[in-house]
């Protein structure tokens, strides 16, 4: 991607430092160490991944903001694939979703909570006071 800038602030120093590169390397290395990394769309990843037993975090784009990390990233129709095929998981998962009409009724079938947090990055209009966001899993949250 080009042109984009999550998570910096031009006002700000940058936060790496060559002098530290060796302890920054060992202190990753230890804990990637039994870490798998994989590139792959999320349909593929979780076909490949689900089982009993497994836990899945998933953070895709905000609703409405689909094209945000790219043309054809991911698509409002993919919203739908996700959650069929999160209706036939084996294992839980965990999804976090801005509180949207078009998410909800998307992922209606699931456990949905609503939450208010804090956005801490992107401009300063969208960093205003709380916002509404929502956690669906297919477990019973607490």
């Amino acid at each position: 991607m080009k042109g984009r800038g999550f998570g910096v602030d031009s006002r700000q120093g940058a936060r790496f430092n060559v002098a530290r590169l060796e302890p920054m390397l060992a202190d990753i290395h230890e804990r990637l160490a039994g870490v798998t990394i994989e590139q792959l769309p999320f349909d593929q990843f979780l076909a490949r991944y689900d089982r009993p037993g497994m836990l899945f975090y998933l953070d895709p784009p905000y609703w409405g903001c689909e094209t945000d990390y790219g043309a054809d990233m991911f698509s409002r129709d993919d919203f739908a694939r996700l959650a069929g095929q999160l209706a036939a998981a084996r294992g839980k998962f965990l999804l976090s979703i801005n509180d949207t009409p078009g998410a909800r009724e998307c992922f209606a079938a699931f456990q949905v909570r609503p939450v208010e947090t804090t956005w801490t990055i992107g401009t300063a209009e969208t960093r205003k006071g709380k916002v509404g966001e929502l956690l669906i899993s297919n477990f019973e949250l607490p």
